[in-house]
């Protein structure tokens, strides 16, 4: 996606993402032939300012990775394909298919009410969770308020003196909707579309009501182990990424220029069910290959996965995914995610066939649409 629209309609927790840092550009490995026109836009992005970037492709040719920029500003040390990283809003999709996988168990309903599940937590300043379904939380159609755009929230957390104070922070899921029921709803239920991290944090407390044990626990049980994905983990609090991982970068403020500052460490309790996970570009590849191709889910849940509603700048959003036709024609599913030093992007075929995720550790600039068209819309010999 553009940058703009990755702000605007995908991340949506980092705070700006335009132009440049400049630090040193290592070269990325050979590859197998077939992905030059990625390589070459993994380091145009670095080339924009993006201190480094980690990719991995999956097709009918196979698994081909490749590296451009630096991990570690200060020391020069390259990316690893192998690196774990926060996906940010990619989480979202994991907890969407946990919701859904317990709708097939009729342990739940997407109908339900919110109120039905959390009674008497979404209300206040015109919020009603007795009007707002479980569904309309998936697709972001509930019109309740995204809490990262309270200013108070994005002080403490999105720019320099309040990040470096609260960056350690225990924020509970109640506590970031309580800061969301002080704004008034964007619009009444189903009326809209807008998209709201508040969302997905009140989709994990649901999780947790209907089967007693943390989301994060669920997502592990029913996603992470039957698929091996060893790089992928809900962190809870953990403060540190688990290794290997690079440096994340910030500017910190709502403008691309000034000093860069290392924001690896911090709390991810602040992003909660809407973007907490860290995992690795082959694990996102393997988890979107496996849900498209209907391993994690019945044909039922999953045709109501990709039943999408109108966003913005010509994606739809499906639950917890986002589909998109590239400019070749090529339709993507996926999702992409930002946080704090940290954007990325996963998206598959529909048939699972071909997949690409990857990530920038800088969240200011890069153009992560044109990593995707170069992969999926150049031919191959």
């Amino acid at each position: 996606m553009t940058v703009r629209v990755r702000a605007a309609l995908l991340a949506a927790t980092a705070v700006a993402l335009s132009a440049a840092v400049t630090g040193p550009a290592v070269a990325a490995p050979a590859a197998t032939g077939g992905h030059d026109a990625t390589r070459r836009a993994l380091q145009a992005a670095v080339e924009d300012g993006v201190p480094g970037v980690t990719a991995t492709a999956r097709d009918r040719r196979g698994t081909w990775s490749a590296t451009a920029g630096v991990g570690d500003l200060r020391t020069g040390e390259p990316r690893s394909e192998q690196d774990r990283y926060r996906v940010g809003s990619i989480t979202k999709t994991f907890v969407a298919t946990v919701l859904l996988q317990l709708e097939a168990e009729g342990r739940l309903s997407l109908d339900d009410t919110v109120d039905q599940w959390l009674p008497g937590v979404v209300t206040g300043h015109g919020h009603d969770g007795a009007r707002i379904t479980l569904r309309q939380l998936l697709n972001h159609t509930s019109g309740v308020y995204n809490y990262t755009q309270d200013e108070g929230f994005a002080r403490d957390y999105f720019l320099k003196d309040g990040f470096f104070e609260h960056r350690y922070d225990a924020v509970t899921p109640r506590e970031l909707v309580a800061i969301a029921m002080a704004h008034e709803p964007y619009f009444a239920p189903g009326a809209s579309w807008t998209y709201s991290n508040t969302n997905y944090v009140l989709a994990g407390l649901v999780i947790e009501e209907a089967t007693g044990r943390p989301y994060g626990e669920e997502v592990r049980r029913r996603i992470i182990e039957p698929l091996q994905l060893r790089a992928t983990s809900f962190p809870g609090t953990r403060t540190s990424l688990p290794r290997p991982s690079s440096r994340a970068y910030s500017k910190l403020a709502a403008t691309a220029t000034g000093p860069t500052y290392d924001v690896t460490r911090l709390n991810p309790a602040i992003a909660g069910a809407s973007g907490e996970a860290v995992s690795s570009s082959a694990d996102l590849n393997r988890f979107y290959t496996a849900l498209l191709r209907g391993r994690l889910l019945p044909a039922k849940q999953l045709a109501e996965m990709t039943t999408t509603v109108s966003a913005r700048d010509g994606a739809e959003y499906g639950l917890g995914l986002i589909k998109r036709e590239l400019d070749c024609g090529v339709t993507v599913w996926g999702h992409a995610g930002g946080i704090h030093g940290s954007s990325s992007e996963a998206v598959a075929t529909r048939d699972g066939r071909h997949a690409l995720a990857f990530n920038f550790n800088g969240d200011w600039s890069g153009d992560g649409e044109a990593v995707i068209e170069a992969e999926f819309c150049t031919e191959r010999p």
